[in-house]
């Protein structure tokens, strides 16, 4: 979310920075033109990095010096940057590039940048020698009958200390994936042999794992010729966007090229497939779905999965770590009906392909829709789906689609059928429009405080529902998961707290508490001068935090149910506190707010029901054991490169990949075909029809 003033204010506090800069430095920047084909001049350089060092400063909520602590977030996030994943830099690089871990803060005050520039002649010397080493490796059969292990997850491995713990790391690499991609070769020979009326004769094994190497060694002849293509420019803007993410996560410095594709660097929305992506330690992670988009159609592809390869058709497939977003999305982008293959690596370490039909976002699956559900006690209730706070701002006076007039439509459409209660879903809802959020929240309070809004001068401002009639006034249950985000807190949050709503989920939401402003560097040069250095691209800032009525904040820690239930995400890392140097969770002082009369149930009872039911029904049983083993298969992340171990390894995958997928389907559930009978078998869906059933038998306790 985007508040306009908070942008403002942030420009005409950048205005007074780089007139400042203009006194101090004014030597720097003359009207000189760019020597011809540099891009990184020296000048421009100087210029960017005071810019973005003095804006987060003077404008980040938390006006966080840039000194030597600072440094070491900026240093860290920057190395992630650049070899995250430990496969192209010694220990000994690492070391000497360490000289500027605390060095950064002075390298922008004096406008002498060197790391960029030191890293991008290391990074040039290293590639050669990896490129060298994988072909050497790749030049003979492996030994797929030695026993041994191979560290999948990198933030458990050190960078290598030597040439030769090198060399053997690449080794052991390249042998799971030779052994995994010789595997694949087999399972398709069988499936032409079985399929094709005049199958040729099947290749031998040798053949086979020789064809394995050479598809490997493709992969990285097209990794190494991205590579290539970066220049220091590449570096500098990982740099500046390191020093900008040691701030908070969302705080970030985007390119010109970034800038000028708004709809997918700004807002994250893939064409094609319908996505929201984000780097992360070298991999592209899936941040959530686009309801409505292609992705979220067609099942299969979810919140924290890493895209590692991608294809189109019948052509090699791309492997895109260590690749830069704008890269990777040019390859996942495709016209509307083109079929693109990702293979992706859950967050439990298992691996799939998924073939996605390119398509528009097809705009009706992301409204608010309803329809009947009936309890154990065969009382009906309502269900209320919605997907994500949306409004259409091209409209002026709030007449444009939006959420709450959609809710509002729905509500009186179920309240006509004698509804006994009401659940609404923000599962995977990942937020939208904040005006929204309150507004919809509006819907089931009389008039009052919904959220506060802290900037980064510590003024407080409260949102409120200025109106005092209410669309529901029966019992609610809310459902939410830790993919329920931003808009989805607000509302969820405000809820709770009055009392008005009993939550239902994960044990928490994401907690994603903040608010960003975007500012174009470009758009308030003072001088005329100034623009020989544009395009110098733009910066996105956290210039602002969310709080409940309450006070708490829901940054950080999200929406914790009343009720929690079995997820099978829970041991995925998914949330602001898994981010690198997100924002803390605190308080504030509570408005002055009244809670809901006649819903102050006995939550300690609707608690201990809810659980005794958990423990014995079979449904739950099962999403907890899906639980347990992607727990354990995180935690255990060696994978054995015994060819033996690897085929079983792939086996109990597809065993069990079956029932995940149905079971994705069920919890999915936003297609149009059917998908009011996938509500009425969703279990959570169930088990909330249940909880509305004990709080119509539970006595009331009288609220004061």
């Amino acid at each position: 979310m985007k508040k306009a003033s908070s942008c403002h204010r942030s420009v005409r506090l950048l205005i007074s920075v780089v007139i400042g800069f203009i006194l101090l430095h004014a030597f720097c920047l003359s009207a000189q033109p760019l020597p011809e084909n540099t891009e990184l001049d020296t000048r421009r350089a100087k210029l960017l990095g005071f810019l973005v060092s003095q804006h987060l400063m003077r404008n980040h909520y938390t006006h966080k010096p840039l000194d030597d602590a600072l440094s070491k977030a900026a240093f860290d996030l920057y190395i992630k940057q650049l070899d995250a994943q430990k496969r192209f830099l010694l220990a000994s690089d690492v070391k000497m590039l360490g000289a500027y871990e605390t060095y950064i803060d002075n390298e922008i005050r004096r406008g002498m940048i060197h790391l960029p520039t030191y890293s991008a002649q290391l990074m040039s010397e290293r590639i050669p020698v990896v490129q060298a080493t994988i072909e050497q490796l790749l030049a003979q059969p492996f030994d797929l009958t030695r026993p041994e292990t191979l560290e999948t997850d990198n933030k458990k491995l050190d960078f290598c200390k030597n040439d030769a713990e090198f060399r053997d790391r690449w080794r052991k690499i390249l042998k799971y994936q030779v052994a995994n991609t010789l595997l694949d070769l087999k399972e398709e020979a069988e499936k032409a042999a079985t399929r094709d009326k005049d199958p040729v004769p099947r290749p031998d094994d040798q053949t086979l794992e020789k064809q394995a190497r050479e598809k490997v060694g493709k992969r990285y002849t097209h990794l190494f010729a991205r590579m290539s293509k970066d220049q220091e420019k590449d570096h500098f803007e990982r740099y500046l966007n390191a020093i900008a993410r040691a701030y908070d996560p969302h705080s970030n410095y985007l390119p010109p090229e970034e800038k000028e594709d708004f709809d997918i660097h700004m807002r994250g929305s893939l064409e094609g497939i319908g996505a929201m992506l984000r780097e992360e330690d070298g991999f592209i992670k899936v941040v959530h779905l686009i309801p409505g988009g292609a992705a979220q159609r067609q099942g299969g592809l979810e919140s924290e999965d890493v895209i590692l390869k991608v294809a189109e058709g019948d052509d090699e497939p791309v492997d895109i770590t260590d690749t830069r977003i704008r890269d990777a999305v040019e390859l996942i982008r495709g016209p509307k009906g083109s079929t693109v293959l990702l293979h992706i690596k859950k967050p439990d370490g298992s691996q799939r392909v998924l073939s996605i039909v390119r398509d528009v976002v097809q705009i009706k699956e992301t409204f608010v829709k309803s329809t009947l559900v009936t309890g154990p006690q065969n009382q009906r209730y309502g269900y209320l789906k919605i997907p994500a706070f949306y409004r259409d701002f091209s409209k002026d006076d709030r007449k444009g689609r939006n959420v709450t007039s959609d809710t509002r439509a729905e509500l009186k459409k179920l309240s006509k059928q004698d509804i006994k209660g009401l659940i609404i879903d923000l599962r995977n809802n990942g937020g939208g429009s904040l005006m929204d959020a309150v507004d919809t929240t509006g819907l089931f309070i009389e008039e009052g405080p919904v959220v506060q809004i802290k900037d980064s001068n510590d003024k407080i401002s409260v949102m409120q529902d200025e109106d005092d009639t209410i669309a529901y006034r029966g019992p609610i249950i809310v459902l939410v998961n830790k993919f329920s985000a931003s808009a989805s807190e607000i509302l969820a949050g405000a809820l709770q707290d009055y009392r008005r709503a009993v939550i239902v989920g994960s044990h928490h939401t994401h907690g994603k508490g903040t608010v960003q402003a975007v500012v174009d560097l470009d758009d308030n040069l003072p001088l005329r001068s100034m623009e020989a250095y544009t395009p110098l691209g733009a910066l996105k800032v956290t210039v602002q935090k969310f709080y409940r009525v309450s006070g708490a904040s829901t940054q950080y820690r999200g929406v914790e149910p009343d009720i929690v239930l079995p997820d099978r995400f829970e041991a995925i890392e998914s949330g602001e506190k898994h981010l690198d140097y997100s924002l803390p969770w605190d308080t504030i002082s509570g408005t002055d707010y009244q809670s809901w009369p006649s819903n102050s149930h006995q939550l300690e009872q609707l608690k201990q029901k809810s659980a005794q039911r958990i423990a014995h029904d079979a449904e739950f049983i099962h999403i907890g054991e899906l639980a347990n083993k992607a727990k354990e298969r995180i935690d255990h992340s060696q994978r054995s490169l015994l060819m033996s171990d690897i085929q079983q390894d792939r086996q109990e995958l597809k065993a069990s990949e079956k029932e995940d997928k149905d079971l994705e389907k069920l919890m999915d559930g936003d297609n149009e075909e059917h998908w009011e009978e996938r509500v009425r078998k969703d279990e959570y869906v169930m088990e909330s029809c249940r909880v509305l059933d004990d709080m119509q038998q539970i006595p009331m306790v009288a609220h004061f």
